[in-house]
């Protein structure tokens, strides 16, 4: 449908349920109410920010929907996060700092421009938000209160990082410019264990967790990583990994445990060391392997070259008319479930697979000033 707003192209579109859809436009929220497809038009109005005609001044970093209680959760820079009902009704508000008991919590480093600056992450497992400021300290909150559980200081290791929702009690880290990833107990937010990894393609780059608690993330080095709920790693190259890379996805399959990935073959790579950073240079791509794997058994289950069968495929498709690049490619390979003879998941397994079967058993582990927890 036309819209006559422009669309943020760095927030994707948010599936609201009940037929609603939310994106960002213009600094403003729409709801778009599509009912049936093909029985009736779709319908957009603003449900957060000025109606036509007005400047919305407020700029919003990004929104997360809960399904199960009707809630939307929105990050406005500078302001906070606000959580409205499915009708509009305001339920709570927050800032990254709160005065509890007497006590200042948030920003401690530095209160002068300190907001949050992440997309709130909605963990319906455990009734929980996740989001960063710009200090790099990582918040949880209820889902139902303004009050946050816990805080934690990553601005040590730097203050731009990705956070991914595990399964069994974990959070996932991701710190891009040093090539860490780091796994977090969720109910106190304490360091369960801390990996390296090769160095990444972007600055938000994040990793991806199957049904088995696998995580799983692409390197510039060749390998794609994968790490056990505990910390095991397993690193897979299909190619010579010296002359390829990895710098988009993985995706989940429909299935929860397996992934499709992307290794790219490049004329040339040259990689070099600057301080803490590895910088990875390479030369013309040559061709591209796609492949979909489970990481915990490490069973591949299909792989083909680019161009080749599938590609020619989605050219004859109505794909044909975007322009297309590696991220959308494996998004779709993904979608079609190709090669794939895993059963996919129902709505209900999904959320069953994602939630903590039991709390994890912690023990203290200290190296240096940092404590670390492990099973």
């Amino acid at each position: 449908m036309h819209l006559d707003y422009k669309c943020n192209l760095g927030t994707a579109p948010v599936h609201g349920g009940h037929g609603k859809i939310y994106l960002v436009a213009d600094n403003r929220i729409l709801v778009i109410s599509y009912g049936n497809i093909g029985t009736s038009e779709p319908e957009a109005e603003v449900f957060f920010g000025p109606g036509p005609g007005h400047v919305a001044e407020a700029e919003i970093i990004g929104l997360s929907v809960s399904t199960l209680g009707s809630t939307i959760y929105i990050n406005v820079k500078n302001r906070g996060l606000f959580a409205y009902q499915s009708r509009g009704h305001l339920l709570w508000s927050v800032e990254p700092v709160l005065y509890q008991f007497g006590y200042r919590q948030g920003c401690r480093k530095n209160l002068t421009n300190c907001y949050f600056a992440s997309v709130p992450l909605l963990d319906h497992c455990e009734g929980s938000i996740y989001i960063s400021n710009t200090e790099g300290e990582l918040y949880c909150l209820s889902v139902r209160s303004r009050y946050f559980r816990w805080i934690q200081d990553f601005s040590s290791l730097d203050k731009n990082f990705t956070i991914t929702l595990g399964n069994n009690g974990h959070l996932y880290v991701t710190v891009p410019a040093k090539a860490l990833v780091l796994a977090l107990d969720v109910f106190s937010g304490n360091v369960l264990w801390q990996r390296s990894i090769g160095p990444l393609s972007k600055v938000d780059s994040a990793p991806v967790v199957d049904s088995n608690g696998w995580i799983s993330i692409g390197s510039l080095d060749g390998f794609l990583y994968s790490f056990s709920p505990t910390g095991v790693l397993k690193k897979f190259s299909r190619m010579n990994a010296e002359n390829s890379i990895i710098q988009v996805g993985p995706f989940l399959d429909c299935s929860g445990f397996a992934i499709y990935s992307s290794q790219i073959e490049m004329e040339g790579k040259i990689s070099h060391t600057i301080g803490e950073y590895t910088v990875v240079s390479a030369i013309q791509p040559k061709a591209a392997l796609f492949t979909m794997l489970v990481p915990a058994t490490g069973s591949i289950y299909w792989s083909e070259s680019y161009p080749g069968h599938v590609s020619t495929l989605f050219s004859k498709s109505d794909l044909s008319q975007f322009v297309m690049n590696e991220e959308i490619l494996l998004a779709f390979l993904a979608a079609s479930k190709i090669g794939t003879p895993l059963q996919c998941r129902t709505i209900g397994q999904k959320l069953a697979s994602s939630c903590s079967q039991e709390r994890t058993k912690l023990v203290s582990v200290y190296t240096g000033n940092v404590q670390l927890r492990t099973l």
